[in-house]
């Protein structure tokens, strides 16, 4: 599968990474390079892929939308969201397998979002977050509105998309934003590291514990207990967890084929 702005690599160890691959720009999100992240991204399930990295090439993961380019936003802004960004969102949410981002240098705008969806977020200690859309009269996207609240609380999702302001990797860290923060020399390592662990977990269970934390923010209750009823049903039923089940029986360690 060839792609124009992106670069989508599976290692022997089963971790598909989608690297963005426009470093002159900083990774800034065109059209061309957004469809091409759903059509990857869409490609995971079936083809062996059992945990998604997704970085940025160069000094950033994502500077955002691109702004400069003559391919930019059109006129109707709303309309590049239904076509391009708001699809791209739901096809990560809807991956079946773990999803991991590994963030080097801005995370801007719609690349921002894109980051924040992973179910992991590993930041280089230099890195950042920022929501500057108020800055040139536009509201947050890609899913920031519904992020945000979610992963730091009301208030300082309101402050971080009200004001513009950077917000440091450690406050990100310290907000809730992100899982981990690392030198920016080891962020290669560290993230390959756990996608690594990722890919050889169980992956039926994985995918299901993304699905149920997806639902968590808008469920009862009794919703949620039903839901964790028929995800371990299902999860009951998977080869790993029955391998597993042998492995403790026998004092081993389980090997999850993702199954």
């Amino acid at each position: 599968m060839a792609f124009q702005h992106i670069r989508l690599e599976q290692s022997p160890a089963a971790v598909a990474t989608i690297t963005l691959a426009r470093p002159d720009s900083l990774n800034a999100l065109n059209a061309g390079m957004l469809d091409e992240i759903r059509e990857a991204a869409e490609s995971l399930p079936g083809s062996g892929a059992r945990c998604l990295l997704l970085t940025g090439d160069g000094r950033g993961f994502s500077s955002g939308a691109d702004l400069a380019s003559g391919g930019g936003l059109p006129e109707d802004v709303g309309l590049a969201l239904e076509q391009h960004f708001n699809p791209l969102v739901e096809a990560l949410f809807a991956l079946p397998i773990p999803f991991v981002a590994a963030v080097n240098g801005p995370a801007a705008g719609a690349g921002c979002s894109l980051a924040l969806a992973a179910d992991i977020v590993v930041a280089a200690r230099s890195a950042y977050f920022l929501q500057a859309f108020v800055n040139i009269g536009l509201i947050p996207d890609a899913g920031a509105t519904w992020l945000l609240p979610r992963l730091a609380g009301r208030a300082r999702a309101m402050e971080m998309m009200m004001l513009g302001e950077r917000i440091p990797a450690e406050r990100a860290l310290e907000w809730g934003m992100i899982s981990r923060v690392v030198e920016d020399q080891d962020l290669a390592q560290e993230s390959v590291a756990l996608a690594t662990r990722l890919a050889q977990g169980p992956t039926v269970a994985l995918g299901l514990i993304r699905q149920l934390g997806r639902e968590a923010g808008h469920s009862t209750l009794g919703e949620a207990l039903a839901a964790e009823r028929a995800a371990q049903r299902q999860a009951g039923q998977s080869a790993d967890f029955k391998a597993a089940l042998f492995a403790f029986l026998q004092k081993q360690q389980p090997r999850f084929e993702g199954r």
